[in-house]
């Protein structure tokens, strides 16, 4: 090896320098999501004061914040999110419910998926609007039309993700279990529970967004309170201003009750044993 083949080597042997500090991941991950909602709050204020847009169809934020103060200085917010709240709740509780039992009898079960999922598949197609009538009709305007109308909007998507999740489970890890002769209970709590649990919860996920989408539509059709009705109220009196901030109350709350669910998810993932 000749000496400038070893001054080379050890041109490369020298160590590098250490790498510049880059900012905090928490930092960044903090400030990103708030990059987009403060160009569009920016885009809005300039929209506002050069008149581009009415007032009466875009009033400007500090209007919308002068609203959103007087209706949670009143009251009004929180009665009105108390009832809507109340609603979404119940027709979660009972949509997740049905929905988790549904999807794991067509996981498991291919007798059942027989049966049941041609005919579910063609009532997944219906959307949730179009129950209304009919449960109308039944039910009249009452608070079971509400509830049944967001829960039918939770049963889909869980119903959807978790018989998927069960059947996305390594035929090894079933095998596994027929091996060790683990009794049903045992194999559902140790092996389907945990291997399916991700797409699970993205179905619950799921589902709770399409709740607040049903909770808003049918009160918006078929309420005297609640936050959908407070926004189809402003709507016709013309102030926006409050439809603005049910619009803000209801995003809001949808992304505190995600995080949640996410937390619970989270902490669920750390407790149940690896499947990888």
């Amino acid at each position: 090896m000749t000496s400038h083949t070893d001054a080379r080597l050890d041109a490369l042997a020298v160590p590098a320098s250490p790498a510049r500090p880059r900012a905090p991941r928490a930092w960044r991950a903090a400030l990103l999501p708030l990059l987009l909602p403060a160009l569009a709050l920016c885009a809005w204020q300039l929209a506002a004061s050069q008149g581009w847009v009415a007032p009466q169809i875009l009033p400007a934020p500090e209007r919308v914040w002068t609203s959103f103060v007087e209706l949670l200085g009143n009251g009004d917010i929180a009665a009105n999110f108390a009832v809507s709240l109340h609603r979404i709740g119940l027709g979660f509780l009972l949509g997740a419910a049905l929905g988790l039992a549904t999807g794991i009898a067509l996981g498991v079960s291919d007798t059942v998926r027989d049966y049941l999922d041609p005919l579910l598949r063609a009532l997944f197609a219906i959307p949730s609007i179009g129950w209304i009538p009919i449960l109308i009709l039944v039910f009249g305007i009452a608070e079971t039309l509400k509830i049944l109308i967001i829960a039918k909007a939770v049963f889909v998507p869980i119903v959807i993700n978790t018989a998927q999740g069960i059947r996305d489970i390594p035929k090894a890890h079933l095998e596994t279990a027929r091996v060790l002769r683990l009794r049903p209970w045992t194999r559902f709590i140790r092996v389907i529970a945990p291997a399916s649990l991700g797409p699970v919860f993205s179905g619950v996920r799921l589902g709770l967004g399409h709740a607040f989408i049903a909770l808003i539509v049918v009160e918006m059709l078929a309420a005297t309170e609640g936050i959908g009705y407070m926004m189809v109220w402003g709507r016709k009196q013309f102030q926006t201003d409050l439809v603005i901030v049910g619009m803000i109350v209801v995003g809001l709350a949808g992304f505190a009750l995600d995080r949640a669910l996410l937390a619970v998810e989270q902490a669920l993932n750390r407790k149940v044993p690896s499947h990888g």
